[in-house]
């Protein structure tokens, strides 16, 4: 056995597929997967990255399978402020200060806070939230229930965008211990009528209700950029319209 072997048979199984739905994906036998898979067979960098389109893996396991075979990791893993990041971020810089006066901010796969707007930066600083701060701190911190009016069904749903986002990444612990912690506020929450479920804040006698829109990169190279979202926060009343472009103005 190797730990490429296990690795394959890791994500096949997370993809819930058999071995002859990936063999039929990757368009080769059931018996060389079978072989990959008990170490009886080595894989060529060809048939690695054909395994990697088969079961849709992110770009951080394509770099792992094709090492655990042998050859070198073609996806980057850039830092934040690397000099070749520079039109990455002026376009992630246009995006969040167009969208003022509502707020806007970058998060990487564990929701840390990469960017923020002028609007979203005074808002999360009401919430403890600076530059580099994960949300999933903010999530499961104490003192934020009592500044969201709807709690059990904001829960609710960061439960499920947790375990969505932990799944197709094939399994992140720091999301999954989130959702576990979320999905038990939520447990008991009823279905809404409205076509988006917004989080709605308190803060004293000023009610803010707003929903997310996400926004991602559609053909990202490299693994920081794979899993960075975009998240763009719009009010979901007039009042809370009135409200960001007062603290705008």
């Amino acid at each position: 056995m190797t730990a490429f072997a296990d690795t394959l048979r890791h994500w096949r199984t997370t993809r819930r597929f058999s071995q002859l739905d990936l063999a039929g994906a990757a368009q080769v036998s059931a018996r060389h997967i079978a072989f990959l898979e008990t170490g009886r067979a080595n894989p060529s960098a060809r048939m690695v990255r054909r395994l990697a389109d088969a079961l849709d893996l992110p770009l951080a396991a394509r770099n792992q399978l094709l090492t655990l075979a042998g050859f070198a990791a073609p996806h980057g893993g850039r830092h934040w402020d690397d000099p070749a990041m520079a039109l990455v971020r002026a376009a992630v810089t246009h995006m969040l200060t167009g969208h003022a006066p509502y707020p806007a901010l970058a998060v990487d796969r564990l929701w840390r806070v990469m960017a923020f707007n002028p609007p979203a930066a005074r808002l999360f600083a009401v919430l403890g939230v600076a530059l580099g701060d994960s949300l999933l701190d903010l999530m499961l911190s104490p003192g934020l229930p009592a500044m969201i009016e709807n709690w059990a069904e904001v829960a609710h749903h960061a439960a499920l965008r947790l375990r969505t986002e932990s799944a197709a990444q094939g399994g992140v612990p720091e999301l999954d211990r989130a959702a576990v912690a979320l999905a038990g506020i939520g447990s008991t929450v009823a279905p809404v009528s409205g076509p988006v479920v917004p989080t709605v804040f308190r803060f004293g006698e000023q009610r803010l209700a707003l929903f997310a829109l996400l926004a991602q990169f559609g053909t990202p190279d490299d693994v920081l950029l794979d899993d960075f979202r975009i998240e763009l926060y719009f009010p979901a009343d007039a009042e809370s319209d009135a409200v960001l472009r007062a603290f705008a103005a």
